[in-house]
């Protein structure tokens, strides 16, 4: 766990593959159009916990996958961000289920290690095209809500969108205090 957590706030941390299509903005919100490169991910979902229990459940799982809770007992490396997709109601508000997806390192791609919890799926991805917009601090499910409302504002009359889940995404290890980055990943349609 602590080469993890050294790796993610002194690098060494491998980015998801993804290219800026176009950027764009509207009020005070900036956003960018993204192609996401698919691959093979390990995933937890959590049903029936708000979101930031569903998370405290759910990263540490991750976490230890990465670490070398894996038949082959390796350390796999960061890659970032580390997403996690929610699923809002009518109202905007989350619904009590998430799903997060940790995209396996390149170098495990082909091959990726057989995860020893048997609530880790690893599942394949295609590419995807998403919105996203940037935000700092230390993230909630209020400041994803705030922000995914923010972010479909900005888009409003001009892109369309999955309206039933979006991705909230994080790149940094929880005891980096200054300078988070977190973003809303909303889905082209």
């Amino acid at each position: 766990m602590l080469g993890i957590i050294g790796n993610s706030l002194f690098g060494g941390v491998e980015t998801w593959p993804w290219q800026v299509l176009s950027k764009g903005g509207k009020e005070e919100v900036s956003y960018e159009e993204r192609a996401c490169e698919g691959g093979k991910f390990a995933t937890v979902e959590v049903t029936d916990k708000p979101v930031d229990e569903a998370l405290r459940e759910a990263m540490p799982k991750v976490m230890k996958y990465v670490g070398g809770t894996n038949d082959k007992g390796i350390w796999m490396g960061m890659t970032v961000p580390i997403s996690f997709a929610v699923f809002p109601g009518e109202d905007g508000s989350l619904q009590k289920k998430l799903k997060v997806w940790f995209r396996i390192p390149n170098q495990f791609q082909s091959n990726p290690p057989v995860p020893s919890d048997e609530s880790i799926k690893i599942e394949e991805r295609e590419s995807i095209t998403v919105y996203s917009t940037q935000f700092g601090g230390y993230a909630k499910e209020a400041d994803y809500v705030a922000h995914a409302a923010q972010l479909r504002a900005a888009l409003e009359g001009t892109a369309t969108y999955q309206k039933d889940v979006y991705f909230c995404t994080g790149y940094d290890p929880p005891m980096k205090p200054y300078g988070r980055r977190n973003e809303i990943w909303l889905l082209k349609t």
